[in-house]
């Protein structure tokens, strides 16, 4: 159910220009801030709506949902929303808490490059997590390439930098890396996410590198502090936003690009190989309502 549900009653009553008081704007701003938009967010699509619809004497429905979905569009659109893989290799980290989807979000990438006819290597970087390796390898098997590990709890740079020999000696195109899952408030493994930064610059310094903060749609505001703190040690490129299969619509993403201006790239809609789309902000935006 979209996070506008609430206003189902106003969406299809009949509507006028006058209809459009300080109930129905406070009712939506309300909405917007329960959907984890963040306040700010809220109050500045409210007050543009609210500009619109004077300027444009709004008396239907559709037109103020037109110009809603404009407005949170344009907020989700920041920064470039595809993947650099431009060079070879290139590469891809991938960071966030434990449970988010991040492993088989790689697996669902590796899988995609693969049909685009790139080679790909997987990292198993996430040392620390009993059996992460493991179910990094049943990914790799299913997309068909190849994965680079160690043992449990071995150095995870370690395992990076074996990665990144591997792939210039292999002349991979997309390195993708595991990471642990970890807390933005544990000081010690957010220092880890920089140590591995420092590894691919002076290894590939002119390789593209992206680092993909995996959130679950299902974060609300933590979702916002976690990216926060994420940006600042180990500096984002880009967001994808997995379990969005369910009820969950994962409005906190509009707070993030607009706050931080990372942009969203891809979206997780199931279990399946092919369930990750590159992010199209006017879809997601459509299915907020």
């Amino acid at each position: 159910m979209g996070i506008f549900s609430k206003l189902k009653a106003a969406w299809l009553a009949p509507m006028s220009f006058e209809s459009l008081g300080e109930e129905f704007y406070d009712q939506l701003e309300e909405n917007l801030i329960l959907g984890d938009v963040g306040t700010t967010v809220a109050a500045g699509a409210v007050e543009e709506l609210r500009r619109r619809a004077y300027e444009g004497r709004f008396t239907t429905a559709d037109q103020v949902k037109d110009a809603l979905r404009e407005i949170l569009a344009k907020y989700l659109t920041v920064g470039d929303a595809s993947l650099n893989v431009s060079t070879t290799p290139s590469i891809l980290l991938f960071i966030g808490v434990n449970g988010v989807g991040k492993t088989t979000s790689i697996g669902k990438l590796a899988a995609r490059f693969k049909a685009e006819g790139k080679k790909v290597l997987l990292c198993a970087g996430d040392t620390f997590r009993a059996a992460a390796a493991d179910q990094l390898e049943i990914w790799a098997n299913r997309a068909g390439v190849d994965i680079i590990r160690q043992h449990e709890g071995a150095d995870p740079g370690a395992v990076l930098f074996d990665a990144l020999q591997a792939a210039k000696a292999r002349h991979v195109d997309v390195v993708l890396c595991d990471t642990a899952g970890r807390l933005h408030n544990k000081q010690n493994l957010m220092n880890e996410l920089a140590k591995l930064r420092k590894i691919i610059s002076r290894e590939c310094p002119d390789s593209a590198c992206e680092t993909l903060l995996v959130l679950d749609a299902t974060t609300g505001q933590n979702g916002l502090i976690q990216a926060r703190q994420f940006k600042e040690t180990a500096g984002l490129t880009g967001i994808i936003l997995t379990k969005l299969d369910g009820t969950a619509k994962g409005g906190i993403v509009i707070a993030i690009a607009q706050e931080l201006q990372v942009p969203v790239k891809f979206v997780g809609l199931g279990e399946g190989i092919d369930d990750l789309k590159p992010f199209d902000a006017k879809e997601f935006v459509g299915d907020l309502f």
